[in-house]
Parts: C-alpha cells; sequence; structure tokens
C-alpha cells in the first residue's frame, strides 16, 4: 500500500505549489491568493523512487472556531489523521510566525510523524533560512523550493525512507466510471458527494463558491469502483469577475470533459435558469454521458413541484435522454435510485454494437422513412458501424451523404438509441459520402485513327445534308 504524505502548514507558504511539484500536474490550483485551496486534494506522486500518495489541504487555521475556515481546519485534521507523513510546510521568506508555532503544537498533539519543510529558500543561503525554524522542535528543517525544484529529491528520500520500495502495480487497466458532479453554486453538489460516500469527505457549507477547484475521490459502491469528481459551481460568464474564480470556471471545464459521466445537480427551489440550460448543453457538446439530479425537492408543495416538471421540460427538453431523479442530498432521500441509473448511462455510453445489426437497423430506419431528396436524386445510405465510444459514434456510409438535412440526422439518432437501448448518453451520427471513381478521370486525348474517322464523318454529312 502506498503510503500518503500530507501537506500541512497555513495559507499561501506553497503548499499546492509543492503539491504540483510532487505529482508533476498541474491539478492544483495555484495563485498568490490565501486560502485558495479548501478541500482534501489526492494525487499520486511522480517523483522520487517509491510509489506514495500525496495529500493537499487548505491552509490551517485551528483558531477560528466556526465559518468556512473552521470546515477547512476540520478537512486538514482528517487528513493529519489518515497520513503516514506529514510534510508540515513552513514559508522561509517571511520567517517562523506565531501561526506557524500554533500549527506546529496541533500536528504534534496527533502524530510524531512530521517532517518540517521550508519552502521559498531559492537563491539564499539555506543555514541562515532554516535556523529560526528549529524553535519549533520538529527536528532537522529540509529546505526546498517548490515553484524551482530545489531539493525536492531530497526531500522525497527523507519522506520516505521508512518505507520499503515495492512493485508499483500498474492500475491504467482498471477501467472505472469517472462522474463529475455539475452544477450552478450551492446548489447542493458538495453535499450530494458526502452523501454518496457516507462521510463528510469534502466541505458543505451554505455558501455560493465553497468548492474552488475539482476533487478526484475514490470509492466503493455496490461492490463497483467510481472516481466522483466534487466541481466548483458555474455562474453565468457575466458574473465571473475574479481571477480565483474563473480559474475554478476552467478546472470545472476541464474535469466534465475528463469524466465519463455527468450527474447535472439542478435546485429545485430556484426556478430553471438560462445558466442550467447552458451548463447541460455543454456537456451534451462534450458527449458525455448524463443523468439529472434535481436537488432540495424535500419541503416542496405539490403546486411547486409541478412548476419544476414543466420548465424542466420546457427548458431542458433536448435532455429527453437522460434519466431524471427529484432528490434530497442533505436527508438522503432520493440516492438509491441514482447509482443504478449512473451504471446504466455509463454502460451505454461505452457500449459496442455490432456492424451487421447496426447496418439492419439503420436500413430499416431509411426504409420506414427515407431521406429527402437533395436536388435531382435522394441521399443513399448504403451501411453503418460504430467509430467510438463514450459517445457511442455511428458512422454512415454512402452516397449524397452531405445532402441528409439535421432533422434526418436527428430522427436516425432516435432511431438508433431506442433500438440499442442507449438510455443516459448522446449519440453521435456521422455522414460518409464514398467519391465518384470517375470523377477526377479525364478523357484520353484522341489517335489519329479516331481524328480522321471524325473528319469522315462530317464529310458524309455534308454531302448527305448538303
Amino acid at each position: 500500500m502506498k503510503p500518503a504524505l500530507v501537506l500541512v502548514g497555513r495559507p499561501n507558504v506553497g503548499k499546492s505549489t509543492l503539491f504540483n511539484r510532487l505529482t508533476r500536474s498541474r491539478d492544483a490550483l495555484v495563485a498568490d491568493i490565501p486560502g485558495l485551496t479548501r478541500d482534501r486534494h489526492y494525487g499520486h506522486g511522480k517523483l522520487g523512487d517509491k510509489p506514495y500518495l500525496v495529500v493537499d489541504t487548505g491552509g490551517f487555521e485551528p483558531v477560528v472556531k466556526s465559518g468556512i475556515l473552521h470546515a477547512m481546519a476540520k478537512q486538514t485534521l482528517l487528513a493529519v489523521d489518515e497520513g503516514d507523513v506529514i510534510l508540515f510546510v513552513v514559508d522561509g521568506r517571511q520567517g517562523l510566525s506565531p501561526q506557524d508555532k500554533i500549527v506546529a503544537e496541533q500536528l504534534r498533539k496527533r502524530t510524531d510523524k512530521i517532517l518540517l519543510v521550508v519552502n521559498k529558500t531559492e537563491g539564499m543561503r539555506l543555514s541562515i533560512m532554516t535556523a529560526e525554524f528549529h524553535e519549533l522542535g520538529l527536528g532537522e528543517p529540509c529546505a526546498v523550493s517548490a515553484i524551482h525544484g530545489d531539493n525536492i529529491g531530497e526531500l522525497i528520500d527523507l519522506a520516505l525512507t521508512d518505507f520499503p520500495l515495492e512493485e508499483e502495480t500498474d492500475l491504467s487497466a482498471e477501467q472505472h466510471p469517472k462522474i463529475a458532479i455539475v452544477g450552478r453554486p450551492n446548489v447542493g453538489k458538495s453535499t450530494l458527494v458526502n452523501a454518496l460516500l457516507g462521510e463528510e469527505r469534502v466541505i458543505a457549507f451554505d455558501q455560493p463558491g465553497t468548492t474552488r477547484d475539482s476533487i478526484y475521490i475514490d470509492f466503493e459502491y455496490n461492490q463497483r469502483q467510481y472516481t466522483l469528481i466534487d466541481t466548483a459551481g458555474l455562474r453565468r460568464r457575466g458574473k465571473v469577475l475574479e481571477t480565483l474564480e474563473k480559474f475554478s470556471v476552467i478546472k470545472t471545464l476541464q474535469s466534465i470533459e475528463a469524466a465519463n459521466l455527468v450527474i447535472l445537480v439542478l435546485d429545485a427551489h430556484n426556478h430553471i435558469s438560462e445558466q442550467d440550460a447552458h451548463i447541460a448543453s455543454f456537456i451534451v457538446e462534450t458527449g458525455r454521458a448524463l443523468v439529472v439530479a434535481v436537488n432540495k425537492w424535500d419541503g416542496l408543495d405539490e403546486y411547486a413541484r409541478e412548476t419544476i416538471k414543466y420548465e424542466l421540460g420546457r427548458k431542458l427538453a433536448f435532455l429527453d435522454f437522460a434519466s431524471l431523479h427529484y432528490i434530497s442530498a442533505l436527508h438522503g432521500h432520493g440516492l438509491k435510485r441514482l447509482m443504478p441509473s449512473v451504471d446504466e448511462a455509463y454502460a451505454a455510453a461505452m457500449a459496442h454494437i455490432p456492424t451487421p445489426r447496426l447496418t439492419r437497423t439503420m436500413l430499416a430506419a431509411v426504409a420506414k422513412q427515407p431521406p429527402p431528396r437533395g436536388g435531382m436524386s435522394r441521399p443513399k445510405l448504403r451501411y453503418a458501424h460504430q467509430g467510438g465510444s463514450n459517445p457511442p459514434l455511428i458512422i454512415i456510409h454512402g452516397s449524397m451523404l452531405e445532402h441528409v438535412p439535421a432533422t434526418y440526422r436527428r430522427y436516425l439518432e432516435h432511431t438508433l438509441r431506442k433500438a440499442f437501448d442507449l438510455k443516459g448518453t448522446p449519440l453521435r451520427v456521422e455522414f460518409r459520402s464514398g467519391k465518384n471513381p470517375y470523377a477526377e478521370k479525364k478523357a484520353p486525348p484522341p489517335t489519329e485513327k479516331e481524328l480522321r474517322q471524325a473528319h469522315s464523318r462530317r464529310r458524309r454529312n455534308r454531302k448527305k445534308y448538303g
């Protein structure tokens, strides 16, 4: 089992930069803004000879007893409890602060596996930069520069000294669904993630914009492995003003593209907005399988429920292929039917359809409703095969298919989805017209014999007709 290295420290000391350095990624948001990271963020270490996990945490402020900072501190302490080695990160340029002493005291109460990391020491005399941090009583400090990579190799060797070198198992062959939880701010995405996991894994707070980064969480449900991706809320473009929030939106859109399936969370206490439709449209354009969850369904009267259902049918009619569930993430209502729909949609997105059966179904649809004429002749659809999955891509070959209208394409998509029970996934149909083998061939120049014969015919015609 891989050891877990947990990065802990007060805000803005470079924990996320160090996380990205150790994982050789850009998964953690990095900016010169305190409190950017809020939830636990996991990654696989890519530096050093031994396999390990890296856990990034939010700025640790244990003295705060309420609000979002208190929730962040709880998440940090949970990470400390499950970690094998705590990398206590401090800022070498700012020096030892009173808050560093408070954090060190809290860590010392919970574990003795603490390695003191003095960050931002590039271009400085290391002995001078680390001298005052001996006061913390946590052993010899390790001076590094996360942004430049100075002494990172030595840090990893020191942190993993007590762990044997093990063969890293290849997990790339293990395919399991990646599920992105997406929606507007404050619709209950993090609450839904915690409800599915059965623990307070991510911060759920009654404040829009609580989640800023995309958090990947592996979990097991009914003996099957999944990866949940908790994402930041997507506002209308005109309301995304802060640089921090722009980063969060980009990470959310990247998470949708990285996922196999998306759970679109809507708020039943608010009307279905144009932003909900825009988010749903982006998911469909990306080609991801989809399950729609209308959250906060409890407490609504019958009139409010009928109003929401009417708005769903009017504004999100293009999601008729997706399963729809009315849930309460806070109280756990309706969640038992949610995961079977996720499995159904994932299976549809990854379905492999035999070419003979696909061609027969397509020809039957054409026989029932032929495509309209395009000019002087009608497009001819000859055979079909599957060109990809997630989403399923159906390639249809024939002639003059460039004249097939969009309405007929939608007719074929609807027919094929119904025939092969592809519930919960978009379906794409691509037309490929065969080339005319004689289109680019030029007639050879006439031979001398053919020229003499043509001349003779003209002479005879002049004599005959004058």
